[in-house]
């Protein structure tokens, strides 16, 4: 007897194992391929586990099939974060904005817990995949990328720096009593020999790219420095973000052949023609009015100023061609905003500058899929590629403000929120090392 119900329960579990997940269908009002900038109306979405294996208007639906009626909604692919921090979160009443304080006061721990928040946020608001960029502490962002790996939190697939590269003081303003302030947000690295061991260092515990801050102080990086960084990153299969914020930093990291500028808020027509060449992207960061003030000290007059500059700079940027991605570079927790509401509000900026609506989708998926190397699974709503969709009212081709509402949000097959409600339960995927 023992024998016959040990037989029938290895039966019975290798049936359960052998059987074939159920498929999910989404019935679409409409689908957009932000690729050609059309909307296809009335489509049907095919799921088998991660991926999307159908798209169309007249796919059979099983009966008892898993189907999630989205029929007055339009689909879309889940967007691209390109430049966020999730383990940073200032506090403007207690250290104006000024990251450094963050650093000195909180702890890694304290800030990964943050992140928790953050990643959910930026989830929840449409954002299936980003690129962390930085300032999490002791790698705080590698912990978080694979606690949402394994399923321990909710949050978007994502891809991180660890440790950011730097001259002496990284960003920070040092003085002499406390030079090791700068650690560990930052890897000081003033030689060649330096800059090697740190992005060694970074490799070795997990990070997806490598980024270095050009030009923050009086001493840059040269080009022949940031050659030396790219040739190292190529080298490991990884790329190389910069963060530059003067004119003579963009021209040595766009001689260098870097895979992305970040912020660069000073570029010429030169710079363009040489991104463009070279196939460099713009994360340009660019804020909505409401935050001029917060890069200006709160001083009305100068940012006003300094936004109209820096729009008029992606906009001379967009109507050059070159490769933008979206990146909101948020960092200061604000009343009445979350991590994802405060980011999906940078699109402001993007319309302000005479973005069509047809580019700044391209600009938040498939733009950004391709900086990160993604492209094969993320940044459109495709055969063979994750089912990463996200659902919103109305027609964002027409009205690209709908984006801020997003009713619906899966990643990779699984429904995180749905009619509005962000829930999420999904199964534990432990590893052991």
């Amino acid at each position: 007897m023992n024998r016959v119900l040990v037989l029938a329960l290895v039966l019975n579990f290798a049936f359960v194992i052998a059987s074939p997940a159920q498929d999910t269908y989404i019935r679409a009002g409409g689908v957009i391929d932000v690729e050609v900038g059309q909307l296809i109306e009335n489509q049907i979405i095919r799921i088998d586990g991660e991926r999307i294996v159908a798209i169309g208007p007249n796919i059979s639906i099983p009966a008892g099939a898993d189907v999630i009626d989205l029929s007055d909604s339009v689909v879309m692919p889940g967007m691209v974060e390109a430049h966020t921090h999730l383990a940073l979160s200032t506090q403007q009443p207690r250290d104006f904005g000024r990251f450094f304080f963050t650093n000195v006061i909180e702890t890694t721990a304290y800030r990964a817990i943050q992140g928790v928040t953050n990643a959910r946020s930026l989830l929840e608001h449409g954002f299936t995949s980003i690129r962390d960029l930085g300032n999490n502490g002791n790698y705080a962002d590698l912990d978080l990328k694979r606690s949402i790996a394994e399923g321990w939190i909710p949050g978007p697939d994502m891809q991180g720096v660890g440790r950011i590269i730097a001259p002496f003081g990284g960003q920070f303003k040092l003085q002499p009593e406390h030079p090791e302030l700068s650690e560990p947000e930052y890897l000081t690295a003033d030689t060649h020999d330096e800059m090697r061991k740190a992005i060694h260092q970074n490799l070795h515990y997990g990070t997806d790219l490598i980024k270095i801050v050009v030009d923050d102080y009086r001493y840059i990086y040269s080009a022949e420095d940031i050659a030396y960084a790219v040739e190292q990153t190529k080298r490991a299969g990884v790329k190389l973000a910069a963060h530059v914020a003067t004119a003579q930093g963009a021209k040595n990291a766009i001689a260098a052949g870097v895979n992305s500028l970040e912020h660069a808020w000073a570029l010429d027509a030169d710079d363009f023609r040489a991104m463009k060449e070279k196939g460099i992207f713009l994360v340009g960061t660019d804020f909505p009015p409401d935050q001029a003030g917060y890069f200006a000290g709160y001083d009305t007059a100068l940012a006003r100023i300094q936004y109209d500059q820096r729009i008029d700079r992606l906009k001379r940027g967009y109507n050059a061609g070159i490769d933008i991605a979206f990146g909101a570079d948020v960092t200061d927790q604000m009343d009445d905003f979350t991590r994802g509401s405060r980011t999906i509000s940078f699109i402001d900026s993007y319309l302000d500058a005479g973005i069509s609506p047809a580019d700044l989708l391209r600009i938040l998926t498939v733009n950004g899929a391709r900086l990160m190397g993604w492209e094969e699974d993320k940044g459109t709503v495709s055969t063979g590629k994750h089912a990463d969709l996200i659902a919103v009212s109305g027609n964002p081709l027409d009205d690209p403000l709908v984006l801020k509402t997003v009713s619906f949000v899966m990643k990779r097959g699984v429904v995180y929120k749905r009619d509005g409600v962000f829930g999420w339960s999904v199964p534990l995927t432990r590893t052991y090392d």
